[in-house]
Formats: C-alpha cells, sequence, structure tokens
C-alpha cells in the first residue's frame, strides 16, 4: 500500500519553511504519511496529485496576492481550504470578527483616496493585505505627520491600509498566540513587540520575532476560542474543517483582551516553542484530513 502524501507549500524564498515545522515530518512518519516541501507557484508539481496540500510558508502571498487565491482554488485538497485563504488575507476580516461580537483591537479601514481619523495616541499604520509585519509602521501622537506619509505610501502602491491604535501592554507582555490543530487548543507562545524599527529578514518577507512558549489565562483562552467559532461560523465551516488557527491576543488599553490577528492562512505555528507533543498533535490532524 502506497503512502499517503502530503505536500506542504513553501515560496522561493523559503521552500523548506522557516524551519518550525521540522518536527512534524517524523511524526508523520510514524503515522505511515509521506512528507515533501513545494513551492506554491512552482509549474513542475503537480500538486493534484498530493493527498493534502498544506499552506504553510507561503509568505510571498501579498506581493501578488490575486495569482494565490487562484492558485489555491485551482487545487483539489487544500488546507486550509482557498474560500478560507480569500477571506483571511485581507486584514478586514477583523472588521467581521468585531460585527460578530468578538472584542477586536480597534481597527479602521482606510481604503484608497480615504482619509482617515487618526485615533490618539500612538498609533499603527498596516496594509489591509500583508504579512510578517511587511510595510506596517507605528507612530507616536507627535508624529500624525510620518503617519499620514506612511498611508499615503501605502495608497500611492494602491494598497488599502488599517489605522489601530497601539496597545502599550504590547511593549510590556507582547503578544500571545493561542494556536489550534484541528480545531481544538494546543499550545501557546508570546511574541515580542516587533514595530520600534526592526526590518524585515535578507529575504523581505517577515520582521523577525522574538517568541517563547506560555500557558495564557483564561481569559485570553475563552477570547480565543470565541474568535474562532465566530471565524468558523462567517466562513460556514466547523472548526474540525480548519486544520491548523493561530489566534493572537493582546490586553488593550481598556485591561480586556482584545483579538489583534486570527491566522488560519499560512501562520507559524511555533513548535519549536512547544513540547513535541505539538508536533504529534500537528501530524495527527494532517492525518485526520486525509480521512
Amino acid at each position: 500500500m502506497t503512502a499517503p502524501l502530503v505536500l506542504f507549500a513553501g515560496c522561493r524564498d523559503l521552500p523548506e519553511g522557516s524551519g518550525d515545522e521540522a518536527p512534524v515530518g517524523p511524526e508523520l512518519a510514524k503515522l505511515g504519511v509521506t512528507l515533501r516541501w513545494a513551492v506554491w507557484d512552482d509549474p513542475a508539481v503537480d500538486f493534484a496529485a498530493a493527498d493534502l496540500v498544506v499552506l504553510r510558508a507561503t509568505w510571498d502571498y501579498s506581493r501578488r496576492r490575486d495569482a494565490f487565491l487562484d492558485w489555491c482554488e485551482s487545487v483539489p485538497r487544500l488546507r486550509n481550504p482557498a474560500s478560507v485563504a480569500r477571506w483571511n488575507t485581507d486584514k478586514r476580516y477583523l472588521l467581521d470578527l468585531a460585527a460578530a461580537g468578538v472584542p477586536v483591537v480597534p481597527t479602521a479601514l482606510v481604503a484608497v483616496g480615504e482619509t482617515p481619523h487618526w485615533p490618539p495616541g500612538e498609533v499603527v499604520v498596516k496594509p489591509a493585505v500583508g504579512a510578517g509585519s511587511r510595510g506596517a509602521g507605528r507612530f507616536g501622537p507627535r508624529e500624525r505627520d510620518r503617519a499620514a506619509a506612511h498611508l499615503a505610501a501605502l495608497h500611492g502602491q494602491g494598497r488599502d491600509a488599517l489605522v489601530q491604535p497601539y496597545q502599550a501592554d504590547v511593549d510590556e507582555r507582547g503578544e500571545t498566540a493561542l494556536v489550534f490543530l484541528g480545531g481544538r487548543y494546543s499550545h501557546a507562545f508570546t511574541k515580542a513587540a516587533m514595530l520600534a524599527g526592526t526590518g524585515p529578514d535578507s529575504a523581505g518577507l517577515f520582521v523577525p520575532e522574538k517568541l517563547a512558549g506560555t500557558e495564557p489565562g483564561a481569559a485570553y483562552r475563552a477570547l480565543a476560542e470565541d474568535a474562532l467559532d465566530a471565524a468558523a461560523g462567517l466562513l460556514r465551516l466547523a472548526r474540525t474543517d480548519l486544520l491548523y488557527a493561530r489566534v493572537d491576543v493582546v490586553t488593550g488599553d481598556d485591561g480586556v483582551p482584545a483579538v489583534l490577528e486570527l491566522e488560519v492562512t499560512e501562520p507559524r505555528l511555533g513548535f519549536a516553542q512547544a513540547t513535541g507533543a505539538a508536533a504529534l498533535r500537528f501530524a495527527e490532524a494532517v492525518r485526520a484530513q486525509l480521512d
């Protein structure tokens, strides 16, 4: 009997990912599943021949999102599905979550040609379509001219943007990323503040992050569970249809937890910051998608 073939999709700059998934391959092998990596836009790869294709390090999609989404639609057995990528690769999904009653960091969409209403204090300006914190900027209350210039630069590239008040607690405690595998909570890790002048990596794909394992409190767990429920409802999917998800939570200036991001396209899942059991849980979730 031939072992099922699973392809993890990377990009040309990271054809085998960032290394975070390294523990997963051996666990899949123990379950009788063959794992290989492939670059998502490599025309020589027959993705339809794989038993499952998993989005992992397709971090250049923001440079040509339409082509990426067309490719997603062409892959018959893709996780997470193409409909998820279409919704989640534009950060206006945060407005959908807020409308569904999920506490999110206050977010204003500023489309090309529109003028923002600047919140008081520090602000973050980021592209609506972007990955790895590329194109995101943090500006103090006396730096409105710089913030406006950054927004104008994004608009000049034809890119809509988001404006958010910066959450000061991130400087002290960072963001907490809660990871779900097959719809169930697996593990969590923290990400230190990144918007204080750090540039992107050598490939220009993402801003390097300082990560550490953590055990989130009950309020963070509950919010992440609610956010994932809401996302599944908006997508008309069962939670178990989502092979992976990461909910990034911060404490707002009002002291209440809020969702900063909900990543269900190609998030780093922090296996390097988790115990070995997390890689096994992911392998088991992947295998379950083959049934």
